[in-house]
């Protein structure tokens, strides 16, 4: 995993903060493999309960990300009861790693 302790701290609570306590990250695509150089942060966020307004949530989150660890392309997949699934939600369930 390319991401080191502080980055993932960083994430966890950014992450937290925009979606509460209780939710799980999942870190997958090209940042899980350690040979590979740059690439974008693929995240998925996993909540048990709906979520209202998941645009704004995820920007907001992104945002506090970029902010605290650079100009950074940051991915975020939504997993919420209310939303629809694609492809995505079970490649990052398959492939992903818990943060």
């Amino acid at each position: 995993m390319r991401l080191n302790s502080n980055e993932i701290n960083i994430i966890k609570d950014a992450i937290a903060d925009v979606f509460g306590d209780h939710v799980s990250v999942r870190l997958f695509g090209s940042r899980l493999d350690d040979t590979a150089k740059g690439g974008d942060i693929d995240l998925m966020v996993s909540l048990d309960a709906p979520i209202e307004e998941p645009a704004r949530c995820i920007a907001r989150a992104q945002a506090k990300m970029i902010m605290a660890l650079g100009d950074r392309k940051i991915d975020v997949v939504l997993d919420a009861p209310n939303l629809s699934h694609s492809s995505i939600h079970q490649l990052a369930k398959a492939q992903g790693v818990v943060l």
